[in-house]
């Protein structure tokens, strides 16, 4: 018997379906064109609407143009070492999209998807009517609705917002900043309002900071040649800890140093808040040297490389010096009253959670998170692509993309192939 869901008209039937027109959708497209797989792209919002409505006005991407690409693409009108700003990658991925006629639909929700009942293939229920697919891709990505640690409390008078919030300066009201998470958006956010004038206070977790450049050569380039891109899992101990990076002003090496030196006050992990008083963990120190020795290593393993292989690329020996530790590494600060700091905004660059309560099939985990091997879904028929760690460190750049995204159109390719088989005895 047919489900109530199954009873409803289908409009639409597609081999498959992708889900999302961000970098991983359109990339999926690009490879299931190619492969002649007839499929369509469906967009909630615009194509690359995260990078139109979830970054700042200031934006730039934390790799250079020549990496931070497609293959086939490259980024018009900038030099190969500039950093693309936001319009720029919206604009690089609207273009890239017509370049290959990507059947994207835009303004189209997914609200569920579940699998059909005695025979192959899922029931997609959109805002616009139900399509019935044969496969789903899931390229949605991660970031996906804005976390806030339970933490946080609701006051009349101090103004918050989650990073993804944040457009500029001037959206913030007059006082002081408290910038939760010092990942590559926490402390972009917190230069530039440093830079802007406004007193900062900087909450500092765990985190790698590799250098922006080093012996002439961009961090990028130095994971590639390390082999440090195709690092298939995360090292242990490592699940939680950021990435610390900028390719703003033309790119530089956060040095945490540096900016309380600027006047940017650190201070530790966020505890608790108690009325109007922040408490923080007495962990600033550890988390600043955790992330300098993260640094140096990147500069040891770059120093064996050029000696092992006799590459002739300049020394570079002040790019391992170290600025004082400043008074607030010295003597932490424990708590903050954020009454007698002015503080009046806080933001939190804490990350995000994913979402995935409309995929009513076998393919997410206890947790909630999507169980796959390289993105093909426990569940036969299911995908995922845009993932962090899909099958690779990389697999969170534009690039790391496009190469899990061919890897999924080949398989998607082969099942039909197979499905397709009739031997010579059969009609």
């Amino acid at each position: 018997m047919a489900s109530p869901r199954e009873k409803s008209i289908v409009s639409r039937k597609i081999d498959t379906l992708i889900i999302g027109a961000g970098q991983a959708g359109i990339a999926t497209s690009r490879h299931l064109t190619e492969l002649g797989v007839p499929h369509v792209v469906l967009e909630r919002d615009r194509i690359a609407e995260r990078w139109r409505s979830q970054r700042w006005d200031s934006l730039v991407a934390n790799g250079p143009a020549w990496h931070d690409r497609f293959p086939e693409l490259e980024f018009p009108g900038i030099g190969a070492d500039d950093f693309a700003t936001k319009s720029q990658t919206v604009d690089y991925f609207i273009e890239y999209a017509n370049r290959y006629n990507a059947p994207i639909e835009e303004g189209v929700a997914v609200s569920e998807v579940v699998r059909n009942s005695k025979r192959s293939g899922f029931n997609v229920e959109t805002s616009q009517g139900i399509f019935e697919a044969q496969r789903v891709v899931v390229a949605t990505g991660p970031f996906q609705n804005p976390a806030i640690p339970p933490i946080a409390k609701s006051y009349d008078d101090i103004f918050q917002i989650h990073s993804s919030e944040y457009k500029n300066p001037q959206q913030l009201p007059e006082g002081n900043v408290l910038v939760v998470g010092a990942g590559s958006s926490g402390v972009q956010i917190a230069d530039e309002l440093q830079r802007a004038g406004k007193q900062v206070y900087l909450s500092v977790g765990p985190h790698d900071r590799p250098p922006r450049s080093y012996r002439g050569r961009d961090f990028v380039w130095w994971l590639g040649v390390l082999g440090l891109w195709d690092l298939e899992t995360v090292e242990p101990g490592k699940e939680h800890v950021t990435i610390s990076v900028t390719g703003s002003y033309g790119g530089f090496t956060i040095d945490f140093r540096e900016l309380a030196e600027r006047g940017i006050t650190l201070l530790g992990q966020t505890q608790a808040f108690e009325g109007k008083t922040i408490r923080f963990q007495d962990d600033l120190g550890q988390n600043i040297r955790a992330g300098d020795a993260s640094y140096l290593s990147l500069l040891d393993a770059a120093d064996a490389y050029v000696d092992r292989n006799g590459i002739d690329l300049p020394l570079e020996p002040k790019a391992r010096e170290m600025l004082p530790d400043p008074h607030c590494m010295k003597h932490p600060i424990r708590e903050v009253d954020m009454t007698e700091k002015c503080i009046g905004t806080v933001i939190w660059a804490t990350g995000f959670s994913s979402d995935y309560s409309w995929l009513q099939v076998d393919a997410l985990d206890e947790a909630g998170k999507p169980r796959h091997q390289r993105g093909v879904s426990s569940e036969p028929g299911v995908y995922f692509v845009g993932l962090p760690w899909l099958s690779r460190r990389g697999s969170s750049f534009i690039w790391g993309v496009w190469h899990d995204a061919k890897h999924i159109a080949g398989h998607i390719a082969t099942r039909r192939q197979y499905e397709a088989y009739r031997s010579s005895g059969e009609d």
